[in-house]
């Protein structure tokens, strides 16, 4: 987000990010980093205090995986989730990231649910002993993945609820949110104590706060009112190209978080 100000070294880019105040650092793609990045990510983390936020644990971009009883996919969803789990405790990381994938067209819709809860509720095995937290990420069909399962906050609530772990909770990425159901403030507080992470990015473009319909200073006081002590994500892009975009996407958080 910031190599216009700081380059394309993911070390530089967290030494500016701490420097503007950032207080915490998402990376979708840490488990495919080296082993030696990952160790020293963890290294600098403590040193600068800064928080690890989400990376991603198990996707499945056009495949049916936690809808599935399949025993090969649940030990395809396993084993990532043992990974995430060894790289959740390089960098001090709380929350991983998980997308369950595709609806399956030729299946009931229960009995992917039931698929889906079975499945998480094996993952959270791995995940409980070490503290670590599946985030699951309702995403929105309309306009950016048509085909996923999991859309919208009161499905995840059902989905958390059924597993009954405190290592599967909700990621509320209000962009999708805002797209699928709307009503964000409202459904934040119907399924709070189920929520773990939020992820932020206007609507349309998805881009920084804004630059949209959103109203986050409403939502980011609303936030601060319940006692959130959480991360919330920067999951977007720039709405201006180069140096100054960056120095846009810095102020417009200043703005909104008053």
């Amino acid at each position: 987000m910031f190599q216009h100000s700081a380059g394309e070294d993911l070390f530089d880019q967290l030494q500016f990010m701490h420097d503007e105040g950032f207080r915490a650092l998402e990376d979708n793609n840490l488990p495919t980093r080296d082993l030696a990045v990952q160790e020293r990510l963890g290294r600098e983390l403590s040193r600068l205090g800064i928080r690890m936020g989400v990376f991603v644990a198990h996707t499945a971009w056009g495949e049916i995986s936690f809808a599935s009883d399949a025993p090969e996919v649940r030990n395809r969803i396993l084993g990532d989730i043992r990974t995430a789990v060894e790289v959740a405790q390089r960098v001090d990381a709380k929350w991983c990231t998980v997308v369950p994938g595709e609806y399956d067209r030729n299946l009931a819709w229960d009995y992917q649910t039931a698929n889906v809860v079975d499945n998480l509720k094996r993952a959270a095995e791995i995940c409980e002993p070490v503290g670590v937290t599946m985030v699951l990420e309702p995403l929105n069909q309309l306009t950016d993945h048509p085909g996923v399962f999991l859309t919208g906050v009161p499905q995840a609530y059902q989905i958390c609820k059924a597993v009954g772990s405190p290592s599967c909770k909700i990621l509320d990425d209000l962009y999708h949110q805002q797209i699928t159901e709307g009503n964000l403030i409202p459904n934040l507080d119907r399924a709070w104590g189920e929520i773990a992470y939020i992820q932020v990015g206007d609507n349309p473009g998805r881009n920084e706060p804004t630059t949209g319909e959103i109203h986050y200073r409403n939502i980011f006081r609303h936030l601060k009112r319940k006692g959130y002590q959480g991360v919330v994500g920067m999951e977007h892009g720039n709405s201006i190209e180069g140096r100054e975009g960056e120095r846009r996407v810095i102020r417009a958080y200043v703005e909104v978080d008053q």
